[in-house]
């Protein structure tokens, strides 16, 4: 069994630190601009500066945590189903 809120967590701030971090280095290198460009019609609100940053940071937190958590929570019913004690014997 997954703990489906440490996936999320986990998956939340591994994305939010991402995406906050090629946002920091497309202000200063200029580089992955169509990344930026399609990552700005996503976030509402998303752009290349600091608070564009933290923006992004707590759209992709949310984001990595919501996509996991449900994920784990998927993966767990599937595993509950899966184990032999639901299994109907005849």
């Amino acid at each position: 069994m997954l703990n489906a809120k440490n996936l999320g967590l986990s998956a939340g701030i591994i994305w939010g630190v991402g995406l906050w971090i090629v946002t920091i280095l497309s202000m200063y290198t200029g580089y992955a601009d169509s990344l930026i460009h399609v990552l700005q019609s996503i976030y509402r609100g998303y752009s290349i500066d600091f608070l564009g940053s933290f923006i992004g940071l707590v759209y992709g937190f949310v984001d990595g945590f919501v996509a996991l958590f449900i994920f784990g929570l998927i993966y767990n019913w599937l595993t509950e189903r899966a184990s032999p004690s639901h299994i109907e014997r005849p």
